[in-house]
């Protein structure tokens, strides 16, 4: 019988779960969406080009 690896945080590439685009960048997502929140978007250029820089880096197509 063999039992589940149930280390973490989990250990091993990404290539056994794909990077999904809700869970990719949170440090950025969240600055952005806080400040959306408090500002309007329009006051958030800057961050919202922040997490589509780091969107990209991470090969999504933003």
């Amino acid at each position: 019988i063999q039992t589940p690896d149930l280390t973490y945080p989990p250990t091993g590439s990404q290539e056994k779960k794909p990077l999904r685009p809700c869970c990719a960048c949170p440090e950025t997502k969240k600055a952005r969406d806080a400040c959306i929140i408090e500002k309007g978007e329009e006051h958030c250029q800057d961050l919202i080009e922040a997490h589509k820089d780091c969107m990209r880096s991470l090969g999504f197509k933003v």
